[in-house]
């Protein structure tokens, strides 16, 4: 009789927990990032077909491959490419939704201390 109870205490308590993941899922699937600015200096230290795949990311706020080869005119594989090694140069970040790889452009503050963490490294050598 008592394990009964416990049993049922957890067990309400699980479905309670399940409830509020739910409610975190919708909350963050129906979330959709702002587009942000980068100033254009910044935007000038990046080569030509690099900035158009940026721009292309940081003004939809949030996208994939296929959203940007469709803005650019530019094949998909070869998009997808470039979204990496804006990745990889730190200019985006990436995230898995299902099958596919969303990315979306590094916040303002966080570009801001990279950028001045890189060239305090460089004064220093």
């Amino acid at each position: 009789m008592v394990r009964r109870s416990i049993l049922d205490q957890i067990f309400k308590e699980m479905l309670n927990i399940r409830y509020r993941l739910d409610d975190i899922e919708n909350s963050f699937s129906n979330w959709k990032p702002e587009p942000i600015e980068v100033p254009d200096l910044e935007l000038l230290q990046l080569p030509d077909h690099l900035r158009k795949t940026y721009l292309s990311v940081a003004s939809r706020g949030e996208c994939d491959a296929t959203i940007v080869s469709n803005t650019t005119g530019r094949c998909r594989a070869i998009e997808s490419n470039y979204l990496n090694q804006l990745a990889r140069m730190g200019w985006l970040n990436k995230r898995r939704v299902t099958k596919t790889i969303h990315f979306r452009p590094v916040s303002e503050k966080i570009m801001k201390t990279t950028t001045v963490s890189k060239t305090k490294g460089y004064m220093a050598n």
